[in-house]
């Protein structure tokens, strides 16, 4: 069973919906039985590869609140994440663009190490302030993943995978998909948002009943 979760690297719900469907697809009896992709979607395609702006910063202006309104809306989340033992360090997280992390995940996919690749680059970002954007931190997360560092790079450096990112993003589209994580086992159970381990859970068995 083919189980398709899309998110972005700097979704901080997106982090905490990965622990959770940890825990779910552990609790799921079929689970050797069952393949898990990593699908990508950006979440601010617009932002700039240098990381200059802190989150905190763009919240202000992108839901007209003060920052000291963002610093609580941001200290929520953390506090979430910590119940998933995540230990967010948001006050070193900045708006970054996304696009070649995830060219570097089907990269890490074609090599059988996108899981390992995927946990890297979020914790890097969420507990360590690194840029995903930024050409010689993703060659060195994907030298410490296990990745060759210099096909890493001839990878980033070129326009390779662009298309795989499109695709999903497209796909993502199409079926209606806005807001990130959003898991979709055997093609047609899907849940959005960070949901508890439970319906998770109860997501995976019911697609796989229904498959069978």
């Amino acid at each position: 069973m083919l189980i398709e979760i899309w998110s972005d690297v700097v979704c901080p719900w997106c982090y905490i919906g990965k622990r959770r469907f940890e825990a779910a697809f552990e609790l799921f009896e079929h689970r050797d039985s069952a393949t898990v992709v990593w699908r990508s979607f950006e979440l601010d395609p617009n932002a700039p590869r240098t990381a200059q702006q802190p989150v905190r910063e763009m919240l202000t202006a992108k839901y007209g609140v003060s920052l000291a309104e963002a610093d609580q809306m941001q200290s929520r989340v953390a506090g979430i994440a910590a119940q998933e033992g995540l230990d967010y360090r948001l006050d070193l997280t900045r708006r970054t663009n996304t696009f070649d992390a995830h060219r570097l995940l089907h990269h890490a996919k074609s090599l059988g190490k996108q899981a390992e690749m995927k946990e890297r680059l979020m914790k890097a970002y969420f507990m360590e302030g690194a840029a995903p954007g930024d050409l010689e931190t993703l060659v060195a997360l994907a030298a410490e993943t296990g990745l060759d560092a210099l096909a890493a790079r001839e990878i980033l450096e070129s326009g390779a995978f662009a298309d795989d990112v499109r695709a999903d993003e497209e796909r993502a589209a199409r079926l209606g998909i806005r807001g990130v994580p959003f898991f979709l086992a055997a093609g047609q159970f899907g849940a959005s948002g960070a949901q508890p381990v439970g319906v998770l859970r109860d997501l995976l068995q019911r697609a796989w009943d229904e498959a069978s």
